[in-house]
């Protein structure tokens, strides 16, 4: 069987079932095989893509010509093509990340919008994207994993769905030399990366130095890994389960608090690694586990903390509660990103108001014209005022909050986003009518808040 009625197997089996009869698939092209391979694949079956391409400006006109080969392959397979340029290294230096960091963050965020667009009111779940991702790069990502220290999700390798995000990697199963073959066989075009063949960057480290010194001692290395990912994906299902149950005995929940007896926690086996799960949702670090195994023993009072809870000995109980107010009261955010506070999380971000507004749950946008960083994330407190968006007269939002029915608990997990004193959004509830969306717009600032 040839790659392309392997591929053609893998793609019922695996992912037609997950997609509407009238889903559109954006591929992440980049122009270098992986992606050209895939692109060619999902439209030999008949399946409807767009192709997406990035244009990170940090090759010169080598970035320039993979644009352009993208365009072309575009025109070749009668698909969109939809291109978006970053200044990366200014993004980078600006956020204080690598130029790997940057690109990342920047291809993933623009795919996040591409992908949420309403393509068409009357369709569900109508966009997916594509990776090329393909049996190499997992191999690849879970020995860097291993090396760099890692528990068992680490050790699964790269997962073929993202359901939530919707991504999906249809050649994972396939590797690299199959790739090849099925491109030189049907005479397929495709750009080399240069950067590829720089060993300073880690993946390429074990991809062209030490992957293929491993394998003249063990030649089936690359087979040996992948099964092996395929069993840790397993037990890893296992693994979960056996945690569950452990946790479910252990933990009660008591409003915001979470109440551990003592004497059933020290009993548990293994020990450091239920200890571990128990604390790990609550923004604590692998290393604080021991801190938190002291806790069994220490003086009634005792604490560990964490950016967002503390761990305190009462007696015969642990208990996991959220820091004070007095602890995470003011937040200031100098710039896009995601923010953690008590009561959930907010992910900034500045976008060209050329784009499509999606319409998402959760999410505002704002003004970013007439916006400047820092901002302060706060909790409301009495006297707070400002212009709930549609209104020109101002309204406390105390009353804002009666007129909205919201309980106590819930008027309590209530922040407001402030800019030179006057709020611009109470979060989760309403933006500020003064820093709305204009015809003059250029940029918008997206809010997306996650409870």
């Amino acid at each position: 069987m040839n790659l392309q009625e392997q591929f053609k197997a893998h793609w019922k089996n695996n992912f037609q079932h997950l997609l509407s009869p009238n889903a559109e698939i954006i591929v992440a092209s980049s122009g270098g095989l992986d992606s050209t391979v895939l692109a060619f694949l999902l439209k030999s079956i008949g399946v409807p893509i767009v192709l997406a391409h990035v244009n990170f400006q940090l090759r010169g006109e080598e970035s320039n010509n993979d644009e352009k080969f993208v365009r072309l392959l575009g025109e070749q397979l009668s698909s969109v093509v939809i291109v978006k340029h970053f200044d990366t290294e200014l993004f980078a230096t600006n956020n204080k990340l690598s130029i790997q960091e940057a690109a990342r963050m920047l291809r993933y965020n623009w795919f996040a919008e591409i992908i949420n667009e309403q393509v068409d009111p009357s369709k569900k779940n109508s966009r997916w994207l594509a990776t090329a991702h393909h049996a190499d790069d997992s191999i690849e990502t879970m020995m860097m994993h291993f090396f760099r220290g890692t528990g068992i999700e680490g050790l699964k390798g790269i997962p073929a769905t993202q359901l939530q995000k919707k991504i999906i990697r249809p050649l994972l199963p396939f590797f690299r030399l199959q790739l090849e073959t099925f491109a030189t066989a049907f005479q397929i075009n495709h750009i080399n990366d240069s950067s590829n063949l720089k060993n300073d960057y880690t993946r390429n480290f074990f991809r062209n130095l030490l992957i293929p010194q491993i394998e003249v001692v063990f030649p089936n290395v690359k087979e040996n890994v992948l099964n092996n990912a395929f069993r840790l994906s397993e037990a890893t299902i296992l693994y979960k389960q056996s945690v569950n149950q452990h946790l479910l005995k252990l933990l009660e929940y008591k409003d915001a608090e979470v109440h551990i007896p003592i004497l059933k926690w020290i009993k548990t086996i293994p020990l450091h690694t239920i200890t571990w799960e128990m604390i790990k949702p609550f923004g604590f670090a692998a290393a604080q586990t021991n801190e938190v195994l002291k806790l069994s023993t220490a003086a009634n009072g005792s604490s560990v903390k964490s950016s967002t809870h503390q761990i305190f000995k009462n007696r015969g109980w642990l208990i996991i509660a959220p820091l004070s107010s007095d602890d995470a009261q003011f937040i200031l955010i100098e710039k896009e990103g995601i923010v953690n506070f008590q009561h959930g999380s907010i992910d900034l971000s500045v976008v060209p108001n050329s784009s499509k507004q999606s319409v998402e749950p959760n999410v505002e946008w704002l003004n970013a014209d007439i916006i400047q960083f820092p901002l302060l994330l706060r909790k409301w407190k009495i006297g707070d005022y400002f212009y709930p968006l549609g209104m020109t007269k101002k309204k406390k939002i105390a009353k804002f909050l009666i007129d909205a029915k919201l309980s106590k608990t819930e008027k309590d997990a209530v922040w407001v986003l402030e800019m030179n004193q006057k709020i611009i959004c109470v979060i989760g509830q309403r933006i500020d009518n003064r820093f709305k969306l204009s015809e003059n717009t250029q940029h918008r600032l997206k809010i997306n808040y996650l409870k």
